[in-house]
């Protein structure tokens, strides 16, 4: 738990200096003080991908080894990765009513293919939550972390694949298209965003430990569900 509360104390300083780059960065000509989301915005999106291939890799290793510490990988950080992909879609969301004059077009392939990733996520949690059996549950799992990410790449590649409202990446092989000032504010809350992922992944991970022991301790013929095993003296009588 020290471990933890270092972690979190941590991610609490690193968030604050970049919302404080953000916020401080000179507003963009054309986007005006909207432009500080990007320093948010993007940084909130790449994380979610972090986390989203994160239980990718939790969940092929769960596949082969099947330990359960794969599985809670994986499930944290779904978890995890949800909440990033809800501010990712959240900022972009106030970013586009101020620049586009909406906040959402279904006819744009990036709009469209983040809020499937969003959603398809979300049913792996609420797949988690309706089967009882641990083995069960992380194989159905693991299957499915293991073929979502395909769409990590298909959110990312989509603006340069299709286009409509979404303007392509902002940096590139050839460079940033990105101000100096907007491009290091984006830098430092990816930073700050990447310290609160792994803070929040080892605070998650500290519960599902202890989750484990509770489904264990609830197991039939196990402490904690009302079973006992049989006395001697019961045995005999029968």
């Amino acid at each position: 738990m020290t471990r933890v509360r270092i972690l979190l104390g941590l991610a609490a300083v690193a968030v604050g200096v970049g919302l404080w780059f953000a916020l401080t960065a000179p507003p963009d000509a054309l986007q005006g003080e909207y432009s500080r989301l990007l320093g948010i915005h993007p940084p909130a999106m790449w994380i979610a991908f972090l986390a989203f291939g994160v239980t990718a890799l939790g969940s092929i290793m769960w596949l082969i080894r099947k330990t359960d510490r794969w599985d809670r990988i994986a499930s944290a950080s779904v978890e995890v990765g949800v909440i990033f992909t809800a501010i990712g879609l959240f900022t972009g969301m106030v970013w586009g009513q101020a620049v586009w004059g909406t906040p959402w077009d279904w006819r744009d392939p990036r709009l469209m293919s983040t809020a499937v990733m969003f959603f398809v996520y979300i049913g792996y949690i609420a797949l988690r939550n309706a089967i009882d059996d641990p083995t069960t549950r992380a194989r159905r799992s693991a299957i499915l972390g293991a073929i979502a990410v395909i769409q990590v790449p298909l959110v990312y590649f989509s603006v340069n694949l299709f286009r409509t409202l979404h303007q392509t990446a902002s940096i590139r092989p050839d460079g940033s298209s990105m101000p100096d000032e907007m491009l290091i504010a984006m830098l430092v809350n990816m930073a700050a965003f990447t310290i609160l992922y792994i803070a929040l992944m080892a605070a998650r991970l500290d519960v599902a430990r202890v989750e484990a022991a509770a489904e264990s301790a609830r197991a039939p013929g196990m402490a904690g569900d009302g079973v006992r095993p049989p006395r001697l003296s019961e045995i005999e009588d029968v």
